[in-house]
């Protein structure tokens, strides 16, 4: 097939991170390079940011990453972004053009994505599936600053998809109950991972990180903001030692910055203030963002992995944990739902209740043996299922059968019948 994946806010060759850099980066670039690999023709149309960035970049073999200029030549945040997304949409119809014929099927990745998957399908006959990562009738409206057209966006594209894409099944199951989507064009697609970069890790990765060998490590890793609730890791921190007598040192990865830096990354602050007001500002650590070949360093030192979003669509960074070993403790919601087994490759909590994530990290750390257990069983369970080449396989299947009524359509015009 020739396929478009749209991700005009989230490049695949972004620098990981950072507010511009998280889950949908990593999952666009992999799924393109295993897509490739099978076979298929691949381009992923993403913004230009940059005017000393080629506008065609070779991915991987078969993979090719399109910059369109759309808006100005710099990072917007994606927040403000829609306002571009209709001259992205006739860039992209214009590169398709280009190109000699239009793609078998197109890819639409977040809301933003939207327009240039109805151009695509309106003026090249391209079918199109959406996935969007997260639905704007479910979203907190503190974290969520995108206009108020978002939501109409989304019911438009939920009903034009020839198949919409969950990442999970509590997504799949807000699909059907708060767009109205038919639960049998929903497919769950969850996140994966690379087993080439990501596996058990050597232990001495804690000297070159400043850690002591004898202290118990709990690892973050990902965006630094509100919305990943990080603060309910600080207050569970704080309960460790308050109600568990256990010290235990917070390793938090990500930031603007390859250095932590308040000024870039606020967050900082703020979660630097509520570890002094519960009297463990010395446990937290902050190593600033972390490029991919990094962190299987990372997750190497940690006794444990913790991620407690109160919403979370993708789940990439406990699956990634899993892969290499480290047991989780993580909110059940969304893709950390779908990946992590409760009492087997590690422990889901409700959100907001840091008291519940100190008490098992308190498990971990009575018993280490528990957590080399559940480490077991979590490289089992990614290795099985898991890694890139699965989800891909997986969407092929999906465009096959998006692209099927299509074609038989196709087919009968050209037949006359």
């Amino acid at each position: 097939m020739k396929i478009a994946l749209i991700s005009p806010h989230a490049s695949p060759v972004a620098s990981a991170g950072g507010s511009d850099s998280g889950g949908l980066n990593v999952s666009v670039a992999n799924l393109a390079r295993e897509l490739g690999r099978a076979g298929h023709q691949v381009d992923v149309l993403t913004r230009r940011d940059d005017l000393w960035m080629p506008p065609v970049l070779e991915l991987s073999p078969n993979a090719t990453v399109v910059r369109l200029p759309a808006g100005p030549p710099r990072f917007v945040c994606p927040e403000a972004m829609l306002m571009h997304m209709e001259d992205f949409a006739a860039r992209a119809v214009r590169y398709c053009g280009a190109q000699g014929g239009a793609y078998d099927i197109a890819h639409a990745n977040f809301f933003l994505s939207g327009p240039a998957a109805l151009r695509l399908q309106e003026h090249c006959g391209t079918p199109f599936v959406v996935g969007l990562h997260g639905l704007g009738k479910a979203r907190q409206r503190d974290f969520d600053g995108f206009p108020s057209e978002r939501v109409p966006l989304e019911v438009h594209l939920v009903a034009a998809a020839a198949r919409v894409i969950a990442g999970s099944r509590q997504e799949r199951d807000a699909l059907v109950r708060l767009y109205g989507a038919a639960a049998g064009r929903i497919e769950v697609v969850p996140c994966g991972f690379d087993p080439s970069e990501l596996g058990p890790g050597a232990r001495n990765a804690r000297s070159r990180l400043g850690l002591r060998e004898d202290e118990f490590v709990v690892l973050h890793v990902g965006r630094v903001a509100a919305a990943e609730g990080i603060d309910d890791l600080v207050r569970a921190i704080a309960r460790l030692r308050r109600h568990h007598a256990i010290t235990a040192r917070l390793l938090v990865v990500g930031g603007e910055s390859a250095q932590p830096d308040p000024q870039r990354t606020p967050e900082i602050a703020r979660l630097r203030e509520i570890a002094a007001a519960e009297g463990i500002a010395a446990q937290l650590t902050f190593t600033g963002r972390r490029p991919r070949d990094a962190l299987r360093e990372c997750y190497g030192a940690a006794d444990a992995f913790a991620t407690t979003p109160r919403q979370e669509s993708f789940g990439i960074t406990p699956i990634e944990a899993m892969a290499c070993g480290i047991p989780v403790v993580g909110t059940a919601v969304g893709g950390i739902d779908q990946a992590v087994v409760d009492a087997v490759t590690g422990y889901l909590v409700r959100p907001n209740d840091p008291a519940a994530v100190a008490e098992r990290l308190a498990r971990f750390h009575r018993n280490r043996e528990l957590g080399r257990a559940f480490g077991r069983a979590g490289i089992l369970r990614m290795r099985g299922g898991f890694t890139w080449r699965h989800r891909a396989a997986e969407l092929a299947r999906v465009y096959a059968a998006a692209l099927a009524p299509h074609r038989s359509r196709l087919a009968t015009v050209v037949s006359g019948r």
